[in-house]
């Protein structure tokens, strides 16, 4: 399958940052990366550019522990006043008014009978997204490679073994451009979500942290009134269904580094930069 152009520059920023972090305690100079990349120096730092909105140095620097711990207390800064004030950051340009339902307890004890899940597998700045839909909501959203579809969708089915499910080419690109669009109309997009309401209430605190922002688990924990349910909170969050849209890539560890992240540490790396690079 022919790579999008967006899809070619996304693998090549992957490979620089797994480049990067290997080679860390060196302090990689922008020739060594590109030569591990096989590109030019001038390639890169346009292909970062365009891709990024900053320069590789920009980018790397964003990403050291003393910049994402400041980071780290603006953004815990900011989800205490946005709490406060019964607010979302959904007004802010680069982020979407996002409302969400919870799986009534009837259709999950049903199977999902009567229920219709469509899905796709869509490009985006991170690779590709498989994404599944109902008429209430985006239902999920992960990070894959094309050769793990038949294992999602499997999972999918066995969630859900009384309801339809198909795979349409396409079917969420409509949806797919909009999460990650930089210039976003102001029309609500809607989840439907299965999860413990500990984890439902976890996910909706996520939503408040503010593009370019980060949070950590301890405040987190401190939005939804559990001060000592930090690991009860990172459980909630490597659970999320929905990549990106539900940030939990903005939840670092307290000590500037970056933590796990189930679709793949250098991933959380480029998105953390990405919205660094795209903000006004």
């Amino acid at each position: 399958m022919k790579l999008s152009t967006q899809q070619r520059h996304y693998q090549t920023i992957a490979t620089a940052l797994e480049f990067i972090r290997q080679q860390q305690p060196m302090l990689p100079e922008l020739t060594d990366i590109a030569s591990h990349c096989g590109l030019s120096d001038g390639h890169l730092q346009r292909l970062f550019q365009q891709w990024a909105g900053i320069s590789p140095k920009q980018f790397l620097h964003c990403l050291t522990r003393q910049q994402l711990k400041q980071r780290l207390l603006n953004g815990e800064n900011i989800l205490a006043s946005t709490l406060a004030c019964g607010l979302s950051s959904g007004g802010r340009l680069h982020d979407l008014i996002v409302k969400f339902e919870a799986i009534s307890p009837r259709d999950i004890k049903s199977g999902g009978a009567g229920l219709y899940f469509n899905c796709g597998l869509e490009p985006s700045p991170f690779g590709d997204c498989f994404i599944v839909t109902t008429t209430k909501g985006v239902h999920q959203l992960e990070f894959i490679n094309a050769e793990q579809l038949p294992i999602n969708m499997s999972a999918l089915q066995k969630q859900w073994p009384s309801a339809t499910i198909e795979f349409q080419h396409h079917t969420g690109k409509a949806i797919v451009e909009q999460i990650f669009s930089r210039n976003h109309a102001q029309q609500p997009l809607s989840l439907w979500l299965k999860g413990s309401p500990f984890q439902l209430k976890v996910w909706e605190a996520l939503l408040k942290i503010p593009h370019g922002s980060l949070s950590s688990y301890a405040a987190i924990a401190a939005a939804i009134d559990q001060p000592k349910a930090a690991r009860a909170v990172g459980n909630a969050i490597a659970k999320n269904p929905i990549a990106f849209l539900i940030p939990c890539h903005r939840v670092i560890q307290a000590i500037g580094d970056l933590g796990h992240y189930r679709w793949g540490d250098d991933r959380k790396q480029a998105i953390i930069g990405w919205e660094t690079g795209h903000q006004d």
